[in-house]
């Protein structure tokens, strides 16, 4: 489970920082090379997404995209400077909830 979890932090990093790259480039100016590093880490993404061992893509990627909400909130903290107020917070944790039930519900 905890290579599960690091993975998607890693590959929500990628996908994140990328598409901030990318944006950095197109939007306010910066250099074209950080908007194809962007494309690089964009297309590392999907690799290190490719590397988590549940058995469903469809799963994987959905439960990623709560991680990646989730990732997303903290990123617009820490390098936007955009504070979250409750309903960042509140809309995340359902997310991470909606995680949990289709990661770790049983099945047979």
């Amino acid at each position: 489970m905890l290579i599960s979890f690091v993975l998607f932090i890693l590959a929500g990093f990628a996908e994140i920082g990328g598409g901030y790259l990318i944006w950095l480039s197109m939007r306010e100016g910066k250099p074209v090379y950080w908007g194809i590093a962007g494309g690089i880490a964009l297309a590392l993404y999907g690799v290190i997404a490719a590397f988590q061992t549940f058995p469903s893509f469809g799963r994987v990627y959905a439960a990623y995209g709560g991680i990646f909400i989730v990732l997303s909130v903290l990123w617009g903290w820490g390098v936007d400077r955009k504070t979250p107020d409750f309903y960042d917070w509140a809309g995340a944790g359902i997310c991470l909830i909606g995680v949990s039930v289709m990661l770790f519900a049983p099945r047979t």
